[in-house]
């Protein structure tokens, strides 16, 4: 166990020996999401629904045997097993302070978080602490749990205020643990006028140095980790600092502009697209850290006879990607490690209380493509089509491209605000009627499919993740 640090383009030991972290993302726990865990729209709205329909005390109970089993010590095994020796950490900022009584600290978030830090520790694996939701939303995206398309923590400084508050707390809490291998300190923002970001990133760093000046920090790049075109020269304000990308590519998913076959012209693409999210580091000799990356994974209830080919054409994407990677000895974390079956090194299985129950609601939710990641639209594409059309007929060209866009395209931008926020809303209360009649030895029964043991394997993803990193091991990386 060593305090890591970053020095120059590295990460490094104590000893000043590089360390390359190669892991996994523990996305939908303390930052739930609607297509890992099988809910509709938010976080707080089925948090809110579920309390509405069987009362605070059940709903409190169901939400923390979820978190207690989602990661226990048999998961942390297996990761280690896979050669793997890092996991993100996104949480919430509701696990640590409530809107209506913001800057009072609740000690109870960091029951799981500590837990899982000190699972990981056992079997020597680092965590990067990632602050995945901060009030208001730092992102137009579900993910920061606002409800809404507006990023409104730019628009606030309160809401940034808190952030720093709370950074300060988190720092104070962690400050000595050297299994943390660093602070990620905002997840995927998107601030329109590109300023208000670097403002924000000088004041977190500044209030963690404060109160620890050891740990490294992790900054996200402007545009869902994808722009750091801005940033200027405001890395000279920041020390033991790395800069994260978020290193998607269309192939790995559902709406890919062609099948992936690896030809020249594709891996060129690949490559192109990763190099220009790392351009600004590297021309000024930084650390770059993917914070996550990966694709998505066909399933046979839903795709059928095309599952195993769509899922090879996948796998090949993985592959060329991590050889990308291994040149640049890049440090990565893939997104994710457990979901309901999409994208999961781990997944829960059919056969468990949580995807019996919802068997019927998750295919509606598939079908009417409400959430946003990686969505297939084709049983509901006539349905939004005319809306577009209007949209087309009736908004002038050079003024349909609002920011995020080019990441939030035209026509993505219409059906993610309407199927996404609208639609799922609807849904929220009918996930939540699920719960109705069940006594605590059921909604425990319910939190326990997330158990390791009630998991299913991706044995191609694991295989592909633990022999590569074999092989990088064995090239001294």
């Amino acid at each position: 166990m060593s305090l890591l640090k970053i020095s120059g383009t590295k990460i490094v030991n104590e000893q000043g020996n590089e360390i390359v972290l190669r892991g996994a993302g523990l996305g939908g726990w303390m930052n739930m999401e609607n297509f890992i865990s099988g809910y509709p729209g938010c976080e707080y709205q089925i948090r809110e629904a579920l309390a509405e329909t069987i009362g605070e005390e059940k709903s409190e109970f169901f939400f923390d045997k979820f978190l207690e089993y989602f990661f226990q010590d048999e998961d942390a095994a297996f990761f280690k097993s896979l050669g793997l020796n890092c996991i993100r950490l996104p949480f919430n900022y509701r696990h640590f302070e409530d809107d209506m009584n913001p800057r009072v600290l609740k000690e109870s978030g960091f029951k799981h978080l500590d837990r899982v830090i000190n699972l990981c520790a056992k079997h020597g694996i680092y965590t990067i602490l990632d602050l995945h939701t901060a009030p208001g939303g730092q992102n137009t995206d579900w993910h920061a749990d606002h409800g809404s398309h507006i990023a409104n923590f730019w628009n606030h400084k309160d809401f940034q205020d808190r952030v720093l508050w709370l950074w300060t707390e988190l720092a104070k809490h962690y400050k000595d643990n050297k299994w943390i291998a660093g602070y990620n300190p905002l997840n995927e923002p998107t601030d329109s006028k590109h300023t208000r970001l670097i403002a924000f990133y000088n004041q977190v760093h500044t209030a963690i140095r404060a109160v620890d000046p050891d740990h490294a920090i992790f900054f996200d790049a402007n545009t869902f980790a994808s722009d750091f075109s801005h940033f200027g020269d405001a890395h000279k304000n920041w020390d033991n600092t790395g800069y994260s990308i978020h290193d998607y590519t269309t192939f790995g998913f559902p709406a890919a502009p062609q099948d992936y076959v690896g030809s020249a012209e594709q891996q060129r693409r690949l490559r192109r697209s990763y190099e220009k999210k790392r351009e600004w580091m590297d021309e000024r000799g930084l650390c770059v850290w993917n914070g996550e990356w990966g694709p998505v994974y066909a399933r046979k209830s839903y795709d059928g006879d095309a599952t195993d080919a769509i899922n090879r054409r996948r796998y090949h994407v993985l592959k060329d990607q991590l050889e990308i990677y291994n040149k640049d000895k890049l440090s990565w974390s893939i997104w994710l490690y457990k979901d309901i079956g999409f994208q999961g090194m781990v997944f829960i299985s059919p056969e468990t209380p949580y995807m019996t129950r919802f068997a019927d609601f998750l295919a509606k939710k598939h079908r009417l493509a409400v959430d946003a990641w990686g969505a297939d639209d084709a049983a509901v594409r006539d349905v939004y089509q005319p809306l577009q059309d209007h949209v087309l007929e009736e908004i002038p060209e050079r003024f349909r491209n609002i920011y995020p866009a080019p990441v939030w395209k035209f026509s993505e931008r219409i059906t993610r605000i309407s199927r996404n926020i609208l639609i799922s809303e609807f849904l929220v209360k009918e996930w939540a009627e699920h719960f109705v009649g069940l006594d605590e030895a059921a909604l425990d029964a319910l939190a326990a499919s997330f158990q390791y043991s009630n998991c299913l394997k991706r044995d191609e993803l694991n295989s592909i993740l633990t022999e590569n990193a074999a092989a990088v091991q064995a090239e001294g990386q």
